[in-house]
C-alpha cells in the first residue's frame, strides 16, 4: 500500500529530459494517484522572464503521455495553497532545490495546518532544461 493517496507536483517541463521522468517516477511511487500541474506559457514568461522552447499544448501532450501521470492540470498562477483547495491532494512533490525557499517555508506551515506534506526529493545533477537550452544554443 502507498503512503498516499492523492499527489501533486508541478512543473514547466521543457524540454523533457530524466530529471522530469525522475521526478515523476518517484512521486509515483508514494502515491496512489498523481496530478501534475503544467506551467501555462504566460506563467512561465511571468516568473522567468523567458518562453519555454515547447509550447503549453504539447509539453501537457507528453505529461500526459507518461505512464506514472494520472491527471494533468493547466498550472496558471504559483498559488499551490489555492491548488489544494481545488484539487484536494494530500502530499506535494517538490525537488529539493526548493528546500529552505521562503516560497516553499509558507506553504510548508500552510499546508501542515490542513495535513498536506511535502516530500523533497533530490535534484537530478547535471541535467535540467536550462543546461539543455544552452547546449542547443
Amino acid at each position: 500500500m502507498k503512503k498516499y493517496k492523492v499527489g501533486y507536483t508541478t512543473g514547466v517541463f521543457d524540454l523533457f529530459h530524466i530529471g522530469h521522468l525522475n521526478i515523476l517516477k518517484k512521486a509515483k511511487e508514494q502515491c496512489e494517484y498523481l496530478i501534475v500541474g503544467v506551467s501555462t506559457d504566460e506563467l512561465v514568461q511571468n516568473y522567468k522572464n523567458k518562453l519555454p522552447v515547447i509550447p503549453f499544448e504539447e509539453r501537457v501532450e507528453i505529461v500526459k503521455s507518461i505512464k506514472y501521470v494520472d491527471k494533468v492540470v493547466a498550472q496558471e498562477n504559483r498559488d499551490k495553497y489555492s491548488a489544494w483547495e481545488n484539487l484536494q491532494f494530500d502530499v506535494m512533490f517538490v525537488g529539493d532545490d526548493w528546500k529552505g525557499n521562503k516560497l516553499f517555508e509558507e506553504l510548508e506551515h500552510q499546508f501542515k495546518s490542513v495535513g498536506v506534506d511535502i516530500v523533497y526529493f533530490p535534484y537530478t545533477q547535471g541535467t535540467s532544461s536550462t543546461i539543455l537550452r544552452k547546449k542547443i544554443i
